[in-house]
């Protein structure tokens, strides 16, 4: 049998309780709470996204409180579609309150990020990857869309908002 000194016992004990904990942790948040990591949906050509649903971005309704947001990025904005009212320089959507909406994204030309406030929402968006997301938008307010990936000089200028009312 292996001598293990008390000293060396004691660490790997205290390193299998905490491994067991982590491990316990992401068990839980996987199989208890539903907790899932976002992957793209489809791919695209991001050279031809003007022949693809994204040609027409913008907030469409499905049915019933249930919509659908189609959203290009692109160096240094996000596109919102032309039915989009504006705050300044930045592009505000509409939506009632207790809505659904489906968001679907896409980046035209480089890697944008997709963080929404107030919401689990937390997106990479690379060219030709779809990405998708549901949000259920229970409480009124403005919710800003913040890029989050580094994207060039006009980056921190980078901001859309989701109006609930």
């Amino acid at each position: 049998m292996i001598h293990i000194d008390r000293l060396e016992r004691y660490w790997l004990i205290a390193v299998g309780i905490v491994f067991g904990g982590f491990t316990a942790a992401l068990l839980a948040s996987v199989f208890v709470f539903g907790i899932r990591l976002p992957s793209p949906v489809g791919r695209i050509d991001p050279a031809k996204i003007d022949q693809t649903e994204f040609a027409t971005p913008g907030l469409t309704e499905e049915f019933d409180g249930n919509y659908t947001l189609r959203i290009v990025a692109k160096m240094w904005s996000y596109d919102l579609g032309k039915n989009v009212e504006k705050e300044g320089s930045i592009p505000v959507i509409t939506v009632p309150t207790g809505s659904k909406v489906t968001i679907k994204a896409t980046s035209k030309d480089i890697t944008h990020g997709f963080y929404l406030e107030q919401h689990d929402v937390n997106v990479m968006m690379l060219p030709g990857q779809i990405s998708q997301v549901e949000v259920k938008f229970d409480r009124p307010g403005k919710y800003h869309i913040i890029c989050h990936e580094y994207c060039g000089p006009g980056h921190q200028g980078m901001i859309a908002a989701i109006l609930v009312q």
